[in-house]
């Protein structure tokens, strides 16, 4: 593949890869550039009705097959994903922006997953329950849910969809995916790696188009039996109160607005070296992104200080550039969206310390920028701004950074650094949030939990846990005749 070969990307219903019954196509566009590099399918509502009748077919095909040709049919396309990383990459940098060896990176761990599934497929074990009374068999089984509607954002075009995706097939669900329009190349070749390995038609789907649309026809129809989304809090809220409508099984991994707690014993330039990176990953656009730092006042100044040169030493540019650390954001509305925010914190009285601009006027590009003793009152310190520009805010007790810590309703990742354990043990415990990795970066692999607690939605999406979502239990007692 060559920088100007970008696909056009179709909807994947029953088996078969075809553009939409209307004709509709909606432009995909680099966020590097601002230029149209290609189309993606747009379904409409007698599309979603081809594959809400697919997936209803796929679901009776495929939880009828074993776990251990669910599981073993699940790694060839772990293989096959593998074998393609070089050319999907290349396709996502184009359409999401972030720098190829993230994109690359992206697609190798989205096949780590599809193998972690494919052994807790074969594991779904159920129980045998000693009964009161001779002769009576009593046992609790695992059974799939049934369809599932999983609903992608842009931001991880592969690692948001391949979590649902391997979780519902190794229960045994058939899956609609709806992924997103903005980045739509590389989902789909995801898909394609389980279509090439033989996955039977209708047991995966893969549509596009006006996501409201979507998400209102396909969570109350009662072919859906799940759903899974992630995105945003308040389309999350409107989500899961349209499930709980038609009492759907939900899973929800929402925003967050992390805290990163750094205190005097810690090791700084550690902190500084380890925060700045996962900060500036991906432009900011990560929904587990530190973004409030509350640093102790004894290496405030310090951590501030070395924050900053970090920030300013990071090369900007076009994600297919050679040394670039972070690309463009993926949408232009983010750009006026993040300036209001820093100029709401200035005016409270925030110190901008770098950045705070747009780079240019071609493309999406913006400075990695810090901000100083910035009030709670701010704006920023309230809402997640969901792009490269890290907030920085002094504390004096533990017990005043774990109250700001969990001053917010989200609770979805949250970041430390401390020399002490008796420290470490308090955060660990008090901390309101999903998931708190401590003196080092932890999260979102395959073995692992991943989810949210209060805003931030409910459910996880990785570890041990995360396949039991996508089950159902049912109890069987049988007395011998």
């Amino acid at each position: 593949m060559t920088e100007t070969h970008y696909p056009d990307t179709q909807l994947l219903i029953d088996g078969e890869w075809r553009g939409g019954v209307e004709g509709r196509t909606i432009p995909v566009v680099d966020p590097a550039t601002g230029e149209e590099i290609g189309k993606v399918a747009h379904a409409t509502k007698a599309d979603l009705d081809a594959a809400l009748a697919a997936v209803d077919r796929g679901f009776k095909v495929w939880s009828a097959t074993s776990a251990y040709d669910r599981s073993k049919l699940m790694r060839k396309a772990a293989d096959l994903l593998r074998s393609r990383a070089d050319s999907i990459a290349l396709m996502m940098t184009r359409e999401q922006g972030k720098p190829l060896p993230e994109a690359r990176m992206e697609v190798l761990a989205g096949a780590d997953v599809i193998d972690w599934f494919a052994e807790e497929a074969r594991r779904t074990y159920g129980q045998i329950i000693p009964a009161r009374a001779s002769g009576v068999t009593q046992m609790a089984i695992k059974l799939p849910v049934g369809p599932v509607a999983a609903f992608t954002p842009w931001n991880f075009p592969i690692n948001q969809v391949v979590r649902k995706l391997s979780a519902a097939l190794g229960a045994g669900c058939s899956i609609i995916v709806k992924a997103p329009e903005e980045t739509p190349a590389s989902p789909a070749e995801l898909i394609r790696a389980f279509v090439d390995a033989g996955i039977p038609a209708g047991v995966v789907n893969l549509v596009y188009g006006v996501p409201a649309e979507i998400s209102e026809y396909l969570i109350p129809h009662p072919v859906i039996r799940k759903i899974s989304f992630t995105g945003s809090t308040p389309v999350g809220k409107q989500l899961a109160a349209l499930a709980g409508q038609h009492m759907k099984l939900a899973t929800m991994e929402l925003g967050g607005h992390a805290p990163a707690i750094i205190f005097n014993d810690a090791d700084v330039d550690k902190a500084v070296k380890t925060l700045a990176g996962s900060k500036f990953r991906n432009a900011g656009q990560v929904c587990v992104s530190p973004t409030r730092f509350l640093v102790q006042d004894g290496v405030y100044d310090k951590v501030v200080g070395s924050f900053t040169e970090a920030a300013k030493a990071i090369k900007v540019g076009g994600g297919l550039e050679d040394g670039v650390q972070m690309g463009p954001l993926a949408n232009e509305r983010r750009i006026p969206a993040l300036e209001a925010l820093i100029q709401d914190a200035v005016d409270n009285g925030a110190e901008l310390k770098t950045g705070g601009r747009r780079i240019g006027n071609k493309g999406n590009f913006f400075e990695p920028t810090v901000l100083s003793n910035v009030p709670k009152k701010a704006r920023i310190m309230n809402e997640e701004p969901f792009g490269p520009v890290a907030v920085f805010s002094p504390f004096t007790t533990v017990d005043e950074a774990i109250d700001e810590a969990n001053r917010l309703p989200f609770g979805l990742a949250s970041y430390a650094f401390t020399g002490s354990a008796d420290t470490a043990h308090k955060l660990g415990m008090r901390i309101e949030a999903g998931m708190t990795t401590i003196n080092h970066i932890g999260l979102a692999l395959p073995e692992v939990p991943f989810g949210g607690m209060k805003d931030s939605g409910h459910g996880t999406e990785g570890g041990s846990d995360a396949i039991d979502a996508y089950l159902v239990t049912k109890f069987v007692t049988r007395m011998d005749a």
